[in-house]
């Protein structure tokens, strides 16, 4: 199987297996483990932050950033097919205890104008506006990337209202190696990060939430009362510390590979590639061919391939580190014979 469902389905490499089982530990809970002390002072170096924290997941880190930020009862601010809007199981209102007003986007980036208008301050009939939230690069706009530009308007925006901006930056360094900038363009205009090691990076788990020192702090509180405060840490940190300094570079890889098999869907009768691809993501329409996405995964499994369902008639490919340039010519083969049978 050639398996394009998501960059999160990726195999740690032999080094980060050696990695894990070589790992210095101790109790991280009394700030014992030095490799994850390690990893965070790493994590923090490369975003240009005080301080970062690791944690089991980027949505346990996107919302220990929202419960770290805000108040119950307060709102934020997101785009609206974010993924803290859509994929984490209404976990603000749940865990928070605050509402979502969502901003409609140009392919994932907010218009700052929008953001400015939709900022509520301290009323007795209003929710106060509590926090501001990009996502970069955007999922569900086929891994686009939100323009450095951009997110320094927001952040200007935000500052005037004295509104803090959190960035779900599972897919961060995607969007660095696209823009061909260093991360730190990006992670200047947004008070708190958080960045997945186990997607384009390849680690087996884990994220990192980087901010301030004080907000830091504030955040490990709510990491153990979400049951996140872990033990010997280290043997799951190592391997998100050699993701962390010697994958990011090969990210461009993915990317050519996307490239590849958009171009060679576009010249499969009946399928449209409709994402700009920027990134390692491609989305792909099926309804000419008369089938549903879920037919189509199907369709497509019993060639070899597997994928996922992202709308109705819509189907996403993902490229990611166990992908080849020759597993992708196989998967266009694959593609091509799929249709065929309809």
């Amino acid at each position: 199987m050639i398996d394009l469902r998501s960059d999160t389905v990726t195999k740690p490499t032999e080094e980060m297996r050696k990695a894990m089982y070589l790992a210095e530990v101790g109790d991280d809970v009394y700030g014992e483990d030095p490799t994850v002390e390690k990893l965070e002072e790493t994590a923090a170096n490369v975003l240009g932050k005080e301080a970062a924290l690791f944690v089991t997941s980027g949505t346990q880190g996107n919302q220990i950033a929202v419960l770290t930020h805000c108040r119950p009862s307060q709102e934020i601010i997101l785009e609206a097919e974010s993924h803290i809007f859509y994929y984490e199981s209404g976990a603000v209102a749940a865990l928070a205890g605050v509402q979502t007003r969502t901003i409609p986007s140009i392919r994932g980036a907010m218009d700052p104008r929008k953001v400015h208008e939709a900022i509520r301050g301290i009323d007795i009939h209003y929710p106060e506006t509590g926090l501001i939230c990009i996502e970069n690069t955007h999922n569900r706009a086929g891994g686009a990337v939100v323009p450095v530009e951009n997110m320094k308007e927001i952040y200007q925006v935000a500052k005037k209202h004295q509104v803090p901006v959190h960035m779900d930056g599972a897919r961060l360094f995607n969007a660095a190696v696209a823009a061909d900038v260093d991360v730190k363009e990006f992670a200047q205009y947004s008070d708190t990060v958080q960045f997945c090691l186990s997607k384009g990076l390849g680690a087996p788990i884990g994220s990192i939430i980087a901010g301030g020192k004080d907000f830091i702090q504030r955040a490990k509180v709510w990491r153990k009362r979400l049951g996140g405060g872990l033990r010997q840490v280290g043997v799951i940190a190592a391997p998100g510390l050699i993701a962390l300094t010697k994958m990011k570079d090969r990210l461009a890889e993915d990317h050519e590979n996307a490239r590849l098999l958009a171009d060679g869907i576009r010249n499969i009768d009946g399928l449209a590639v409709v994402n700009e691809v920027e990134t390692n993501i491609v989305v792909v329409d099926v309804k000419e061919l008369g089938v549903t996405a879920d037919e189509f995964v199907v369709a497509l499994k019993a060639e070899g391939v597997l994928s996922g369902s992202a709308g109705l008639s819509t189907v996403r490919l993902v490229t990611n580190l166990n992908v080849s340039a020759n597993d992708i010519k196989l998967a266009i083969d694959a593609i091509s014979r799929a249709v065929n049978k309809k």
